[in-house]
C-alpha cells in the first residue's frame, strides 16, 4: 500500500487541529508544528476546506479549524478525499477485476486486501490519533513484532 505525502500531511494537520480543541491554527503554525512544507500544506488545506472537513477564518484571530467532531473523521475519509478509493486494480474497484484460469482467485485476494484496509483505516479517527488512543484494529497489529520488520522485495512469504 502506498500512502501519498498529500494524505500523510493532511492526516497530520487534521490531528494537530483536533489537538487544538477548536482554537484556530494558521497554515504556517500547522506547517511548523508538523515540519511540513507550508505552500503544499496550504493547497491540501484548501482541498480539505472544499470538502467540508475544515473551515478557514481570516484575520488576526484566523486560521483553520475542524468542521466536524474529530471522532467522526476517519483516516479513510481523508484518504478517499485526496487520493480516491482505498484499493484499485488497474484503475478498477477490486470486485470488478476479472481473471480466468489459475488466476481466478486473485479477485478475492484484492477484495480481501481492501477489506483489511477498511478495517484499519475506517476504524481510526483523527481523534483517536490525536488523543493517543488507537483502536484494537491498530494495536493488535502493531503489538506483533513481525509487523515492524521490513521484508525484501521478491522474497515470497518471508519477503
Amino acid at each position: 500500500m502506498y500512502v501519498s505525502a498529500k494524505v500523510d500531511y493532511a492526516v497530520r494537520a487534521m490531528c494537530a487541529l483536533a489537538a487544538a480543541g477548536g482554537r484556530p491554527l494558521s497554515a504556517d503554525a500547522l506547517a511548523r508544528a508538523q515540519q511540513l512544507p507550508a505552500k503544499y500544506l496550504e493547497a491540501i488545506l484548501a482541498d480539505l476546506r472544499r470538502a467540508g472537513l475544515v473551515r478557514s477564518q481570516r484575520g488576526a484571530e484566523g486560521g483553520y479549524r475542524l468542521c466536524r467532531d474529530p471522532a467522526t473523521i476517519t483516516v479513510a475519509d481523508i484518504m478517499r478525499l485526496l487520493d480516491g478509493p482505498l484499493a484499485e486494480v488497474r484503475g478498477l474497484r477490486p470486485e470488478a477485476a476479472d481473471y480466468d484460469g489459475p488466476a481466478a482467485g486473485l479477485r478475492d485476494v484484492w477484495v480481501a486486501v481492501r477489506g483489511a484496509l477498511r478495517e484499519v483505516l475506517e476504524g481510526v479517527s483523527v481523534a483517536d490519533i490525536a488523543g493517543g488512543h488507537l483502536p484494537p484494529a491498530v494495536t493488535s497489529r502493531t503489538g506483533d513484532p513481525d509487523a515492524w520488520r521490513p521484508r525484501p522485495a521478491g522474497g515470497g512469504r518471508s519477503g
